[in-house]
Parts: C-alpha cells; sequence; structure tokens
C-alpha cells in the first residue's frame, strides 16, 4: 500500500452544478498546479442531474497534485429561494417580510440538508436550523 499523501490545499467552492465556471476555479486552483479542466469536466459530470442548483464542492489538493472532490449540499438560503420561487429574501429582515414557505417546504429542506447540518440525525433540530435560516432571510413559515 502506498504511503499516504499530504494535503497541500483544500478550499470549498460553490459552483453551478453542471456547469462550473473555469475563472473561479482558475483563480483558486490555478497556485496549486492542478489540472483545472479535469476537475471541470469532474465537476461537471457529477453534477450534471443537478443542472440549475449551486452544489459546493471541497476540492484537496495533495503533493503529487492529484485531487479528491468532496461534494456538498447546497446551500441553506438556495434551497429556501427555490422553494418561494424568489431570487432573494427581504431586504430589511424582521422588518419587511420577505416571502413565505410551508413547514413542509421547510421540512423536505431539511431532509436534503441533514448530511452537512449538525443536527446529530435528527430531523426536528434539523427543520429548527432551517427555519431559523428562513427567520434570518426575512421569510415566514406558514403553518
Amino acid at each position: 500500500m502506498p504511503p499516504k499523501q499530504r494535503k497541500t490545499f483544500e478550499a470549498t467552492l460553490e459552483l453551478e452544478a453542471g456547469n462550473a465556471a473555469m475563472v473561479d476555479l482558475g483563480k483558486m486552483l490555478g497556485p496549486t498546479g492542478v489540472n483545472t479542466r479535469n476537475v471541470k469536466l469532474e465537476y461537471d459530470e457529477n453534477t450534471s442531474a443537478h443542472r440549475g442548483e449551486i452544489v459546493p464542492v471541497v476540492v484537496s489538493v495533495f503533493e503529487d497534485r492529484t485531487y479528491q472532490l468532496r461534494y456538498k449540499t447546497p446551500p441553506t438560503s438556495f434551497l429556501i429561494r427555490q422553494a418561494m420561487g424568489a431570487k432573494s429574501g427581504s431586504e430589511r429582515p424582521g422588518h419587511v417580510p420577505g416571502g413565505t414557505i410551508t413547514k413542509e417546504q421547510v421540512q423536505a429542506i431539511a431532509e436534503r440538508k441533514m448530511p452537512d447540518l449538525n443536527a446529530g440525525g435528527n430531523l426536528d433540530a434539523a427543520i429548527k436550523i432551517v427555519a431559523g435560516s428562513a427567520r434570518s432571510m426575512g421569510v415566514t413559515v406558514e403553518g
């Protein structure tokens, strides 16, 4: 078994699924010497089923310029805006309402975000986290 490679660089990038921008990849990964075209092709291939979404990826670059991609779930704020059908929440959260979503939509978002949330596998805790994010965006949870 070959010795483990040491990580020399790690970054989290929020890219458009199935269509990563080479500019964003080049800015972050160019100095590492990793082949950004291969990273783009692998990312686009693995996220093509989620086109139109933002899918964060953690890129780890090793000493020998190899890399590893670890995919995360879309940001909670993105999923809330998607459920509302709006581009943003409130301009002044707490003062001006920014829209509404149902408890069922909050639950669906919580179930999708469960692997990345610090909820210990508890769906009720995940729902509270997502509802809190919605409130901070000025979005009302109905029901």
